[in-house]
């Protein structure tokens, strides 16, 4: 049997269920699909594509070291799929389960149906705890307790061009400048949980609040996660170990707030999972009645990180520029744009989507929503970003390393220089004055989102993923349910 062995977001032969099922079965094709209408999507950006191209160039080494190449392809999957499928003669495709945006489902969804209809197997095989369907009634054995598998040996299908990765102009992606990005591949992913887990990690526990700190302190294995150059499994059984070894200091603290990091992240996408429309609909229906319109002027400033509220402009200068933000700063911004700028939480949310590195759909959209108070779950988080400041960056170093034009401005006076009397040297000049008055915007905000949140949350319907994948892909055929693959979900 010819097998195609189609790679998403799980770049990476070791411990690779997939994989693994694949060349049991017969000659294998390893195939990625490069999909320019996924990356023009208003979540996508250049610096994802150059971190998954690393990943790729990685993957092709690692698979040519068991066997078999690495075939990458241009265009749309079904398309791909089945030129490849009728010139090899191939019967049969194994991929991992994927959770994903709606762009993704949609593209599932065709592809089942085309399988479905041409009498080709797909199996799709899970990769962690998240499960669908039925099977939430009786949750499978955890997923991470089971041993790792080693890369198998594949019987390479002959006479296959690997194909060229694209560069992000080719892929007519725009200019991204991402000076201190981190780089894909398995190597830089292994290399980052040992330094995690022997010497960074230590302070974990204490210095993941704030970004100056949480940028060594925190693992920083999340783009790695989010794109399967690492299996969450490994990273797991790897924090597992580390913990028996009973290590002294501040290790005991650092290993278990990690693992309780590791856990809530199977969570979060088991959330996307289960209530997809987290995407584009306000889990609390009221709250859609809170944001209607977007401030042009105010998004504006919040995306160029130009707002005149010094904390906050320079965790987004810090994010333009690295790809990547801490827990609580990410927490910070996105309540400021949805509750002092009153941004609409979808436009901000895919602004963030598209500068990080480490874009996990069912991580970010449930968090975009809760830190905007639209869930209709807890009381509003309003942060104060002056306090945050304070809080995060006692003594102002991260501030004035991101907002050297504030380097006149004394410390009492750094996250609020409006308060300063030299402030008029400074503001509307060198750096902005505030856009907003903070606390006006707080109080008025907290009193609207409270309205909403007192009134009473309906559960949630079970979404209607059809509504979804038309505005994903307005293209997409219309076909019946095949008995197979994502189309049979039944999603809660």
């Amino acid at each position: 049997m010819n097998v195609l062995i189609w790679f998403k977001r799980d770049l990476r032969a070791h411990d690779h269920p997939a994989l693994t099922l694949a060349a049991g079965l017969g000659a294998v094709l390893p195939l990625y699909i490069v999909e320019p209408d996924y990356w023009a999507l208003p979540d996508t950006s250049a610096r994802q594509w150059a971190f998954t191209a690393e990943c790729l160039e990685d993957l092709r080494t690692q698979l040519a070291g068991i066997g078999a190449p690495l075939l990458v392809r241009v265009g749309e999957a079904q398309a791909v799929l089945q030129r490849l499928c009728q010139q090899h003669n191939i019967t049969r495709i194994v991929s991992h389960q994927e959770t994903g945006n709606a762009f993704s489902y949609a593209r599932d969804r065709r592809i089942a149906a085309w399988a479905n209809a041409s009498g080709i197997m797909w199996d799709e095989v899970p990769q962690s705890n998240v499960v669908r369907g039925p099977s939430r009634r009786n949750p499978p054995d955890p997923f991470n307790a089971a041993p790792q598998l080693d890369p198998p040996a594949l019987n390479a299908l002959p006479g296959l061009a690997p194909g060229l990765i694209p560069t992000a102009r080719a892929l007519r992606l725009s200019e991204d400048k991402c000076a201190h990005r981190q780089h894909g591949g398995r190597a830089q992913g292994v290399a980052l949980l040992q330094s995690f887990l022997t010497q960074r990690g230590a302070p974990y526990r204490l210095a993941n609040a704030s970004p100056l700190t949480a940028e060594r302190a925190c693992s920083r294995l999340s783009p790695h996660l989010a794109n399967g150059s690492l299996s969450l499994r490994e990273v797991t059984q790897a924090t597992q170990s580390r913990a028996a070894e009973h290590p002294g200091g501040l290790w005991p603290g650092a290993i278990a707030s990690f693992q309780t990091r590791l856990t809530a992240r199977d969570a979060a996408l088991q959330s996307l999972e289960d209530t997809p429309s987290y995407e584009t609909r306000c889990l609390h229906p009221a709250a859609e009645l809170l944001r209607r319109n977007s401030d042009a002027a105010r998004l504006s400033a919040w995306a160029q990180g130009e707002t005149g509220l010094p904390f906050i402009d320079a965790c987004l200068r810090y994010l333009a520029a690295t790809g990547w933000l801490n827990f609580r700063a990410r927490a910070a911004v996105i309540a400021c744009a949805s509750y002092h700028l009153w941004l609409d939480w979808r436009v901000t949310g895919a602004l963030l989507a598209r500068r990080l590195t480490d874009y996990e759909p069912g991580i970010h959209w449930p968090q975009v929503q809760l830190q905007s108070g639209t869930t209709g779950l807890n009381t509003p988080r309003i942060y104060n970003p002056v306090k945050q400041g304070l809080d995060q960056d006692p003594t102002g170093a991260f501030t004035r390393r991101w907002l050297p034009e504030l380097s006149n401005v004394p410390d009492a006076y750094l996250q609020a220089p409006w308060r300063w009397s030299g402030a008029g040297s400074v503001l509307g000049r060198r750096y902005p004055e505030p856009i907003v008055d903070i606390t006006t915007a707080q109080r008025e905000a907290r009193e609207a989102v409270c309205r909403i949140s007192r009134k009473p949350t309906p559960r949630p319907a079970r979404p209607e993923r059809v509504e979804m994948i038309e505005r994903a892909s307005a293209h997409a055929p219309k076909r019946s349910q095949p008995k197979h693959g994502q189309l049979s979900l039944d999603l809660p």
